[in-house]
């Protein structure tokens, strides 16, 4: 530890490779915290976890109870066995005994993106509610056809407050929280819409994945989605677009250096040069004929039409689970099958990554979470939370300490702790191992040893 610190000072190491590598320190020493314990209100399974997006300060849960909760993450409520063990209790509760309160189990709850005064609450009692922090009450709600599986809202928006909801009816609906109405209903779904998403990248861009195994991409600005994974389309075997643009133009360069030792022979030789150039227009004008056909074809294949392009599906049963990266440049997707899945958004095709996970939940949703460095995907699996690396898919954590179900997963960037919640009511937080002043203590006994010391 010091001696990174010197190579810091120095110079010889940035700044921000510094701080990444004692982030990923602390990252890969998760374990069950010792200090800090949140007291649970709920009665019931927990079923959504989110600390806020402003302060990283808050932490809101919604539970099968039908209650929602916000906890103080930083600041404890009380302390217990002489100060070691922080308890955080919940600054407020809504429960269903509170007169705007859900009649049935609280499915998905989110902050509002922008501050921490409004959350969301979407309920198996077909109501999407928003919610006044400092009120406790609720300003807008929005009556849906069907049960309510996951709300979302874009972290991006500038020009929009809009809630996209997925239900048990097979249309997305997207709630204006400004007009209290509903602004859009995406079609394209042949079952219900279990898991939402909104790109990190755009703020016009939404992720869906439905109970029909199919995940869509949709511009909320045009009609109909654009983009229908499909797990068979993988990048093997597709060349770059650069690697294209070389071997047009090295193409194009042998046949100018063939024309000119071609030009070199006699009137014989040009007859069938003639002859030959005759043929390959043809062949051009065949072969554009077919080029304007297939432009034809994938005009008339559209993905938001009944075609083989829309029944396509990312997983052998329902999408239970979406998370975007950061960066914007791929999308995790886990299913009733047990498999995650990593997508090129770009592409759109599946990068076939063996995941090391095991069984995932396959009657209800799951909450995915991700750290940037390293660069690990958390995921719910039965009894276990499995951190697993990104890129090559070697689960490197397996996190054991519910006793039921895990749920949903929740990394705080901020702290580099880890929040997950399950079935047995219980929210947990892991925790770096160690200390800052434990690892300095470990270097210095380090450098004081030498190999003659016993």
């Amino acid at each position: 530890m010091w001696e990174a610190i010197k190579h810091r000072e120095t110079g010889q190491i940035r700044s921000n490779s510094f701080a990444n590598r004692f982030k990923s320190r602390r990252i890969l020493s998760l374990q069950l915290s010792n200090r800090k314990d949140f007291v649970s209100p709920h009665r019931g399974s927990v079923n959504s976890l989110q600390v806020d997006l402003t302060e990283g300060r808050y932490l809101l849960s919604g539970a099968s109870d039908g209650s929602a909760a916000v906890f103080d993450v930083q600041r404890a409520t009380e302390y217990e066995a002489s100060g070691l063990i922080a308890k955080h209790k919940c600054i407020f509760t809504v429960d269903k005994q509170h007169e705007n309160g859900h009649k049935y189990a609280i499915t998905s709850a989110i902050w509002y993106p922008i501050d921490t005064g409004l959350f969301v609450t979407g309920s198996y009692d077909h109501y999407v509610k928003v919610w006044d922090t400092n009120t406790s009450q609720a300003v807008v709600d929005f009556k849906m056809p069907g049960k309510v599986y996951r709300t979302a809202m874009s972290s991006l928006a500038m020009s929009h407050t809009l809630i996209a909801a997925g239900t048990e009816d097979v249309q997305v609906r997207l709630c204006d929280i400004a007009s209290g109405a509903f602004s859009h209903t995406l079609s394209g779904h042949r079952d219900g819409v279990m898991s939402v998403e909104w790109s990190t990248s755009s703020e016009w861009i939404l992720y869906t994945g439905g109970c029909d195994g199919a995940i869509r991409f949709w511009d909320i600005r045009r009609a109909g989605c654009f983009r229908v994974l499909d797990q068979s389309l993988t990048q093997l075997g597709v060349r770059p677009p650069i690697l294209k643009q070389k071997a047009v133009s090295i193409k194009n360069f042998l046949v100018q250096v063939s024309a000119a030792k071609s030009s070199l022979g006699g009137q014989n030789r040009l007859k069938t040069l003639q002859s030959k150039n005759t043929g390959s227009q043809i062949v051009k004008g065949s072969s554009s004929a077919k080029a304007s056909v297939e432009k034809s074809r994938q005009k008339r294949l559209h993905p938001g039409m009944l075609s083989t392009l829309d029944r396509a599906t990312a997983h052998y049963g329902v999408v239970t689970g979406l998370k975007a990266t950061n960066n914007g440049m791929y999308l995790l997707s886990a299913g009733s099958d047990s498999r995650i899945r990593l997508w090129d958004i770009e592409s759109g095709r599946n990068t076939l990554l063996n995941f090391e996970t095991g069984r995932i939940q396959t009657n209800k949703a799951i909450q995915l979470d991700t750290s940037d460095d390293p660069a690990l995907v958390f995921v719910p699996c039965m009894k276990t939370v499995k951190a697993c690396d990104m890129w090559s898919g070697r689960a490197t954590l397996m996190l054991r300490g519910h006793f039921e179900s895990v749920n949903s997963c929740c990394f705080n960037s901020s702290d580099q702790e880890l929040y997950t919640s399950g079935a047995d009511r219980q929210i947990l937080v892991w925790s770096p191992g160690g200390s800052v002043e434990g690892e300095m203590m470990q270097d210095e006994v380090a450098e004081d040893k030498d190999n003659w010391s016993d």
